[in-house]
This record gives C-alpha cells, structure tokens and sequence, in this order.
C-alpha cells in the first residue's frame, strides 16, 4: 500500500517536477523489494492518502541535501546549484538514505507537509478585491470594505500579507509595487472588479495545527524542503516571501481550526468584512473538524449584517473528471453571494478567471 501512494504521488509530480517524480518512482520500486526505504517509512505503514507520505519523504531527503549532509546527492538539486541527472539519481541518494535513516524516519514521522506557497497570494488578492467591492454593492456603500482576514491552516503565515505583494500585470503592478515579493499571476482575463481600487486589509491572524516560525532558520529550512528542487521559479519565490515576512511579522496561532475561528469570529466589526480564509488544506482536516468548522461559519453567518459582513474565499482542489482541478470559490452574507471564481494551478499561478455560480 504505502509503495502505491509512493508511486501516485510521483503520478502527481509529472510534468512539473521530473526530480521529485524520479525520486519517488524509484523509492516506491525500493519500498517494494525492502529496501532502505522501508526502513525509512517504518511506522508509517498505515498512512493515509491525506498525509501524503511520499511527499514528506521527499521533503525530508531535501532537507538533507539544503543541511549539506548528503554531498553526492547534492549534484541533482538545482536548489544548492546542481542539475539533475535522472538515471544516477537513486544510485547517489543510496548513501545518504543509509547513513541518514533514523534521521528521515524520525523528520517523516514527526512532520507534515506544508507547502505555504506564496504564489497563492496572487489568486487570493483577485479574489479580497471582489469581496471586498461585491459587499459594499450589497450594502449600498460607494466605496469598498476594508477587510480583516483570518487564515485557517496558515503554516508560517506567508499568504497574511497580500497587500504587501506586487502583482505584475502587463500594464501595470497591483499591491506594492516596492515589495520584496512580487508576483507574475499569469492571469487570463482580470478580477471582475475595480483594479484601481486598493486593497486595504485592518486585520490579520491565522491559525495551525503544527505553525511554521519563519524568523527561524529552522522554519525557513523547514518550508523550503518541501519545494520540489528543481522548480527554481517556486524557490525564489518562496526567499522572497520569506524575507517579506522577516519585514512584515504576523504571529500564527497554534491551534485547531474551528475552536480559533470561533473565537475569532465571535467579534465583528463594524464597516469591516470580515475573510475566512484557507487553501489546499482541506485534505488535511479530519471530518470531525470539517462539520465543526462548516458549523461555526453558518453561527457566524447567521449573524452577519450589512454593516458586519462575512466572507469565505477559499483555493482548494475540487475534483473533475480524473484529475483534480484549483478554484477559487467565494461566499458573502448577508449579501447571499456565491461565486467561483475560477481555476489554476495548485501553486497559485497560472490562474484563469470565469465567474461562475458556486453551486
């Protein structure tokens, strides 16, 4: 079983990360025949598909190369500087695997995977701004609410600062033109909303089950093993975010999602909307916690007031056909709105918008 979710999660890497899709074919054929992945991945025999074993595998071999413990494994990953040779690649982790073993299994059992893409800014700042102007329509204001937003799953909290970011469009650079992160959003067609509009965010807080500090070096090393190495547009990105978040600190609790977001959402404010925010992380959270958190949201729904308002603008995977596909999906009370927004990539961009009913 556990050689079977190695080999679908190399599945999932092909096309965008041909390093990490060899890895994890080559360590599902190892798990297979007993090999030192097996030693490896003792204790984890029973994972679930949620938990993603493959993927914090690999997370835990590219920690190791980025700690500069595994020097003959290092010369594939374009990260520290190398270019991947796929046929030696097994025959030159072997070593490292080895010596390393206890090492990886503890870090794969005791970690979960945590993307924390910053390039999932891009969507969600599209998608603040229709919020945003959809409820001020809705409560007759001209000019649109500020926002307080509230991530649940939040990792090291790097997608709290979209009005930090720079967007590149063609003819011009929404957010901070001066930031240290700015992003290319590959947009097809634009936010149904007023662009000249800026985002004005009062208020932000998150919350995680295991949160990231980013001010840390271990943090830092932490999120960045589990970038695939050989996407070098993701890991600049993700130093850049970082260094944002260096300059700009935002505390994320640790807690479960439903009993934080009910304290938060306990206190409104007025002439403020009030975002409930989270992406790709759905997967993770148990149904137990999901009914709780769908609960807590209809309470505070409930009680949401022109003056008050609510949102949720989420970018999960929702599946089509074989395949998963990434929408952004909004709903707004007491306005009664629900919109999706459109779809992209998992990481945030490219993203393509098509407003649609959210059904």
């Amino acid at each position: 079983m556990l050689a079977e979710l190695f080999a679908a999660a190399a599945h999932g890497c092909r096309d965008r990360s041909p390093l990490t899709q060899r890895l994890l074919t080559d360590a599902a054929d190892d798990l297979a025949r007993g090999g030192v992945t097996t030693r490896i991945m003792a204790g984890s025999e029973r994972d679930r598909e949620g938990s993603v074993p493959g993927l914090r595998f690999a997370g835990a071999v590219h920690r190791l190369v980025l700690e500069g413990r595994a020097p003959a494994l290092s010369k594939h990953y374009p990260s520290v500087g190398g270019s991947p040779h796929l046929p030696t690649l097994w025959d030159d982790a072997l070593p490292a695997l080895t010596e390393h073993a206890d090492l990886l299994r503890h870090r794969v059992q005791a970690t979960v995977v945590q993307t924390n893409e910053p390039g999932r800014s891009a969507p969600l700042y599209g998608g603040l701004l229709v919020a945003a102007q959809e409820a001020a329509k809705a409560a007759g204001r001209q000019v649109p609410f500020c926002v307080r937003l509230l991530e649940v799953g939040a990792s090291g909290g790097l997608n709290l600062r979209p009005h930090h970011v720079g967007y590149q469009l063609p003819d011009r650079v929404l957010g901070d033109p001066d930031s240290l992160l700015v992003l290319n959003p590959e947009w097809t067609g634009t936010p149904p909303a007023d662009l000249d509009h800026r985002l004005r965010v009062v208020g932000r807080a998150g919350c995680d089950l295991t949160p990231v500090d980013v001010s840390t070096e271990d943090g830092r090393l932490h999120l960045s093993s589990f970038v695939w190495a050989d996407q070098l547009d993701r890991w600049n990105r993700l130093g850049n975010a970082l260094d944002l978040a260096a300059t700009d600190p935002v505390k994320v609790d640790r807690s479960a999602g439903p009993e934080w977001l009910a304290k938060q959402l306990a206190r409104a404010e007025r002439d403020v909307l009030t975002v409930v925010w989270h992406s790709v992380v759905w997967q993770y959270v148990s149904p137990a916690d999901r009914a709780m958190g769908r609960a807590v949201l209809a309470d505070a729904a409930a009680k949401a007031t022109p003056t008050t308002p609510l949102a949720l603008l989420v970018f999960e995977p929702r599946r089509a056909d074989d395949d998963y596909r990434f929408e952004l999906l909004l709903r707004l009370w007491p306005a009664g709105i629900s919109l999706n927004l459109g779809h992209g990539a998992g990481h945030g961009t490219p993203f393509t918008w098509n407003v649609t009913p959210w059904e």
